[in-house]
């Protein structure tokens, strides 16, 4: 990505030199991929200390806290975002390269994580157990970010038009899908759960997979981010740009409402609750695992928002400390996670299993802290392999990272 050293301040009253331009463009993606991380830090330091108060999918508006609600809610935007912009990064990739390179590269840094999803981040996790292999293996974003990687590797050599077509048919149609449930030891189970229905594959005896994150709709996903790709081009005036996202991000938005509202399709249906509070939980409460159409629409939508709002930003300090953040996004992820494990060790250590067999919390307060907490920790080591990264392009493996 851009150095952001040199970028000078955006101002988009007058036209943008193209190499300011260039930079505000990056700057703003790496900003908002870097404010996903923050808020996937969140949701994790809830997982690590409410391990006994697990949140259903979608989340329960009846029976759930509405702190916990909220704060489940807010990593909602990690995945969508994510994939959206591993998308569009790799049209902007091919802007240096040739679409075979491109293809290349997706490929292999598609294995790349999935390999890595089933090694390094599997034990990552506070009560996997530390056995090889380990009894069971969640398949999760990561798994399927290299997945749609894979898959957009073939989509990108098609018209631009059908790389969309494709993204909006698999988006807006999957939860059509949905009726389809294949049971263990039917014909193409495996697959099925891989691709659109959540599921435990048995493996063998000792050994189980679990599809936390069903890959079909996040292949529409990447597919979308990917054709969204000439907005971003070198050189393009950013307020055409800026306008396109955010009447994109509004549409979504309102959409999400309108459709939601009608209780038609996209999602289970909301219904009306005890309190206004837990209506609108009712109203919020959507399908991630895989993500319905209702889940990918308002978020998507809010990630388009805010690139647009990036992007009018430029260059600004905690921008900056955002693109540091998003600049190195997997050295990040494996970090925060292995921190965390290694907290939650002590923490059971220390105290041994308060809930249950698992160590836990009561308040949610203490959350916010540990996220308060570790911000800085995690902040320092990913700015310094960020810079890093821009400093040795020669070493090839660090753009994996």
């Amino acid at each position: 990505m851009a150095s952001l050293a040199d970028a000078p301040p955006a101002a988009f009253s007058a036209p943008a030199a193209p190499v300011a331009a260039t930079r505000t463009r990056l700057i703003a993606i790496d900003a908002l991929r870097g404010l996903v991380m923050l808020f996937m830090l969140v949701d994790h330091v809830r997982e690590t200390w409410f391990l006994h108060l697990q949140v259903t999918d979608p989340v329960d508006a009846h029976t759930t806290d509405p702190g916990l609600f909220f704060t489940r809610l807010l990593s909602a935007f990690c995945a969508p975002t994510f994939v959206a912009l591993t998308g569009l990064s790799a049209w902007l990739y091919g802007q240096s390269h040739s679409k075979g390179e491109v293809s290349a590269f997706l490929l292999k840094r598609g294995a790349f994580l999935m390999l890595l999803e089933l090694s390094l981040v599997t034990y990552a996790w506070p009560t996997q157990i530390n056995t090889f292999p380990p009894p069971t293996i969640w398949l999760q974003v990561i798994w399927a970010i290299g997945i749609s990687m894979v898959a957009l590797a073939g989509i990108i050599h098609l018209p631009r038009p059908a790389q969309a077509a494709i993204g909006l048919i698999i988006v807006c149609g999957h939860n059509l899908l949905d009726p389809i449930r294949l049971t263990e030891g039917q014909p193409g189970f495996a697959l099925w759960a891989m691709l659109h229905q959540r599921a435990a594959i048995h493996v063998t005896d000792w050994l189980t997979v679990k599809t936390t994150y069903p890959v079909l709709p996040w292949i529409g996903v990447i597919a979308l981010g990917y054709a969204c790709g000439p907005w971003f081009a070198r050189g393009t005036d950013p307020a055409p740009r800026i306008r396109r996202l955010a009447l994109l991000g509004a549409g979504l938005v309102a959409g999400f409402v309108v459709l939601r509202f009608s209780n038609i399709y996209g999602d289970k249906p909301w219904f009306i609750a005890e309190t206004p509070l837990r209506t609108l939980m009712s109203f919020l409460a959507l399908t991630k695992y895989p993500p319905s159409l209702l889940f990918l629409m308002p978020t998507m939508g809010t990630g388009c928002l805010l690139l647009a709002w990036f992007e009018r930003l430029g260059q600004h300090p905690w921008m900056e400390r955002l693109t540091h953040l998003g600049g190195a996004p997997m050295f990040y992820y494996v970090l925060h996670l292995y921190t965390l494990k290694a907290i939650y060790n002590v923490a059971l250590a220390l105290y041994g299993p308060t809930k249950g067999t698992v160590f836990g919390v009561d308040n949610l307060s203490t959350v916010w802290i540990w996220v308060a907490l570790l911000i800085v920790p995690l902040y320092l080591p990913t700015r310094w392999f960020a810079a890093l990264k821009q400093r040795r392009r020669d070493i090839g493996w660090l753009k994996y990272l």
